[in-house]
């Protein structure tokens, strides 16, 4: 689906960072940060990619911190309290 449609239908943009355990070296911490559409708040997306990473990969996982934001909003109106005269 291209990301247009999917931002209609509320997919937002996800931020995760990853915190994982080296496999070498289990007491050092790593970052990765995913970025993807995503839909807020169960995250299959995010999900699917932590279930693969369990899966296949060897550095344990320690945690994840998400932020999401809607890329397409609303268009916002003020009133502007001043009274221009044209000629």
């Amino acid at each position: 689906m291209p990301d247009l449609a999917r931002q209609l239908r509320d997919y937002r943009l996800t931020t995760a960072e990853i915190l994982y355990h080296l496999p070498d070296h289990p007491s050092l911490l790593q970052s990765y940060v995913w970025q993807e559409l995503d839909l807020a708040p169960r995250f299959p997306e995010l999900r699917r990619f932590l279930d693969y990473w369990e899966r296949n990969l060897e550095g344990k996982l320690h945690g994840v911190r998400v932020a999401c934001a809607g890329l397409i909003k609303p268009a916002e109106f003020r009133l502007n309290a001043s009274l221009l005269t044209l000629h």
